[in-house]
């Protein structure tokens, strides 16, 4: 199986950079899984985990929005954050799922900044997927 160059970079620096055998990312238009020789193309990327495959292995990067450049062999992440399943501080993530829920009820209630909450839910619940990988 070819190997693809992968790099995902946030405006704080890099975060992954290495091979895999494929990538699997949600974009807007739905999932993508990105093989060598993948047809060039750039997708705006959905708050969710990249999944990077290489030798049998799998690991997981929460993704927090972006965009993906595919270009034949490379794979280029502009996102803007992301962070590595185990780079999760798990009970920060927890902290901030519980934070995004009340002010999500919250904002409900006063119809007030309700996106906002539920941006900050979807991103802390993005957190925690990637760190149990369910």
């Amino acid at each position: 199986m070819g190997i693809l160059n992968v790099s995902i970079v946030t405006p704080d620096g890099p975060v992954f950079s290495g091979e895999a055998n494929m990538v699997i990312a949600r974009t807007k238009a739905g999932e993508l899984g990105i093989l060598p020789g993948h047809v060039p193309l750039v997708a705006p990327l959905k708050i969710d985990v990249v999944r990077l495959k290489h030798d049998g292995a799998e690991e997981w990067v929460a993704v927090n929005g972006g965009f993906m450049e595919v270009n034949g062999e490379e794979v280029n992440i502009l996102a803007d954050t992301a962070e590595r399943e185990e780079e999760i501080d798990i009970v920060r993530a927890e902290a901030a799922k519980q934070r995004a829920e009340d002010a999500l009820e919250d904002a409900k209630d006063k119809k007030v900044d309700e996106l906002k909450a539920e941006v900050a839910l979807q991103k802390a619940i993005n957190r925690i997927h990637a760190y149990n990988k369910k």
